[in-house]
């Protein structure tokens, strides 16, 4: 098993996409923190599963963040590996943006993304190796209306991740994005009514018409395929792809 003997901290992992990271980073022997919110029966469900550690951190708060991150060394060390999952979006258009969700997009996916690696980051130089993936999205490359604050968001956490990779690039430490299109996700489920009145479509529409028809491949990305490329990107056979962002976007921004 590739990850014996290593500790990965994932945020938002108790759905959807970072779910699928921890699952993939357990089965081959990883001590995993999952992180996120949803029902704590599940959650415990999900945690006994894997043999996996849980904090139930809101990342929108450093000093929780802080306690994350103790809690994650205390129980199985300090990380090995980070992967930056959790993320929140809203859709609208700027003029009618709320600026408390402004505020909470760029808190939970971009400054959280800072906080965790800069907590995390010297341990890893000082074990010579370490891992640091942040998903990021078709949106740090290009952009869609009405999300201005995602978009924001996810250009910033590409221009991090290339600032990280350069600062450890000597220190056996990679810094990476993925950056997956559409994948089916309750993040993507939930802003489907927000786009339906913003841009008056219907729920099919809004499928069929704004979501896939950025990708060639007609067909979500899946969480699985992420977090297959994820544990890839911690083989040490990867350990020259670093301050890349990885698209995974079915063709998206080949266009």
């Amino acid at each position: 098993m590739i990850l014996e003997g290593k500790v990965a901290l994932v945020t938002g992992s108790t759905s959807g996409i970072g779910l699928a990271i921890a699952r993939a980073f357990a089965g081959e022997g990883a001590k995993v923190m999952l992180n996120g919110f949803g029902d704590p029966a599940q959650i415990e469900t999900i945690r006994s599963e894997l043999g996996a550690g849980y904090d139930a951190a809101d990342l929108s708060d450093p000093s929780q963040i802080e306690q994350m991150v103790r809690h994650c060394i205390d129980e199985f060390g300090a990380p090995d590996i980070l992967v930056n999952n959790a993320g929140i979006q809203h859709v609208s258009p700027v003029e009618t943006f709320p600026p408390e969700k402004w505020d909470a997009i760029l808190a939970i996916n971009l400054s959280a993304v800072f906080h965790t690696t800069r907590l995390t980051i010297t341990a890893m130089k000082q074990k010579g190796w370490g891992r640091i993936i942040n998903t990021a999205s078709a949106h740090s490359l290009i952009a869609s209306p009405n999300k201005s604050a995602y978009v924001a968001a996810k250009h910033g956490v590409a221009g991090f991740t290339k600032a990280v990779a350069l600062e450890a690039a000597k220190e056996g430490v990679t810094a990476n994005c993925i950056s997956p299109g559409y994948v089916w996700t309750t993040l993507v489920e939930n802003q489907i009514p927000d786009t339906m009145k913003a841009r008056n479509l219907t729920r099919e529409q809004v499928v069929n018409d704004v979501l896939l028809a950025a990708q060639p491949t007609k067909r979500f990305v899946t969480s699985e395929e992420v977090a297959a490329f994820a544990l890839f990107l911690c083989r040490d056979e990867a350990g020259s792809i670093t301050g890349a962002n990885l698209s995974m976007d079915g063709g998206w921004t080949a266009a």
